[in-house]
């Protein structure tokens, strides 16, 4: 039986940028889930609006971009920070997203939804949804999910609850992906494939379709 997202341990909600004292809690962590939330999914045309992240200790934060906003040192030195492997849900959106509205350059990158595909060869639902309920037995509500991630002062309880439980469960995800990869010989393939999400989503930022295709 699933259950229902609990509340953060701690939750905290920041405008423009993460303070110093956050940024070095989650430097000491050796992974972090991450997610953004955009007006919409054309990277330069729908600005980022949010960005949540979660620790291990089910320690939440998430930043509120402002409009017109286009650094977050703090972001930056966390996202960038080489030792702090940064685990996402279809990573090559948010890293993408993160490049066009902050010049954030994600690394390292741990993606859900590409270690999903690989692992979970025995169904098609790869969404967070599915892959949560199954590897972690917690049911999200994908509710707020198209909303005005715009209003960035304005967000409700419901779109911030939204945000945090998109991240809270990644990392729990990824131990049960990583183990499932490793069982079934595919963890090198997956550690390669996720070396190349910065290069996908930096084609995507310049609007190159089909690169790959003949």
């Amino acid at each position: 039986m699933a259950e229902s997202p609990s509340s953060p341990r701690e939750f905290a909600v920041f405008d423009g940028d993460l303070d110093g004292a956050w940024v070095e809690r989650y430097l000491g962590m050796p992974a972090l889930a991450v997610d953004t939330e955009a007006m919409g999914l054309v990277h330069g045309r729908d600005r980022l609006c949010l960005v949540q992240i979660a620790d291990a200790e089910d320690r939440v934060a998430c930043v509120r971009i402002g409009l017109g906003q286009s650094a977050a040192p703090g972001l930056k030195r966390l996202f960038e920070a080489d030792r702090v492997e940064k685990v996402f849900h279809y990573a090559r959106f948010d890293v993408a997203a993160l490049a066009s509205g902050l010049s954030i350059e994600v690394r390292p990158v741990f993606c859900t939804k590409v270690g999903s595909r690989l692992a979970r060869t025995y169904t098609p639902r790869h969404g967070l949804k599915d892959l949560v309920m199954e590897l972690v037995g917690v049911e999200l509500d994908k509710g707020a999910q198209s909303s005005d991630w715009g209003r960035v002062e304005e967000l409700s309880d419901t779109q911030l609850a939204y945000a945090a439980n998109d991240v809270r469960y990644l990392l729990p995800a990824r131990r049960r992906l990583e183990q499932m990869l490793r069982r079934e010989g595919r963890w090198d393939l997956a550690e390669r494939c996720f070396r190349c999400i910065p290069v996908m989503a930096e084609l995507d930022r310049l609007r190159f379709a089909q690169t790959f295709e003949h």
